[in-house]
């Protein structure tokens, strides 16, 4: 059974889904039906049932609001892909809270060439464990903010919180 729990946050609910106490998928939203769709079928085979408490990853998400930057990064997650695409996904994960890194970057310390920018967008599009897979942490070379599948204000408040830049009175 796919367990979820909603939390709230300054920029609206996140829906956390767990089996087995590993996190398969993480979003903002208020419908953690959403995310169960992009589960693999083997997943939704298992069902969903929405519950009152995960635990460890519930709680990680709130310390993570009241500014313990690192408390999201002890949780176990889960996604399908490619070798290449689970190699993105690390590399995500190895990006501190604070920092931010360009998808070429990102691209690097994955092992792959620069030029694989687009398979590090394509990774970041992919990701199914937001915040606790950081892809809000990758920005265009360019500049601003590129996209972000719950839309670029919720990025843009991850972003803030992260480098201090919000008042405690979130």
């Amino acid at each position: 059974m796919i367990a979820a729990q909603l939390v709230p946050t300054p920029v609206g609910p996140l829906s956390l889904l767990s089996r087995e106490g590993v996190l398969v998928a993480a979003g903002f939203t208020a419908d953690p039906t959403e995310m169960f769709v992009r589960l693999t079928p083997a997943l939704q085979s298992e069902g969903l049932e929405v519950v009152d408490d995960l635990g460890p990853a519930a709680s990680a998400t709130r310390a993570y609001l009241a500014g313990d930057l690192d408390a999201l990064d002890e949780i176990p997650v889960s996604q399908p892909g490619s070798p290449t695409r689970k190699r993105l996904h690390q590399a995500l994960r190895e990006v501190k809270a604070g920092t931010t890194v360009s998808y070429a970057e990102l691209a690097e310390r994955a092992g792959l060439p620069r030029t694989a920018a687009r398979a590090a967008g394509s990774a970041c599009a992919q990701n199914l464990i937001a915040p606790f897979v950081p892809c809000h942490r990758v920005l265009p070379s360019g500049g601003g903010y590129g996209g972000y599948y719950y839309g670029v204000p919720v990025k843009e408040w991850l972003i803030a919180h992260e480098s201090g830049q919000l008042s405690n009175v979130e």
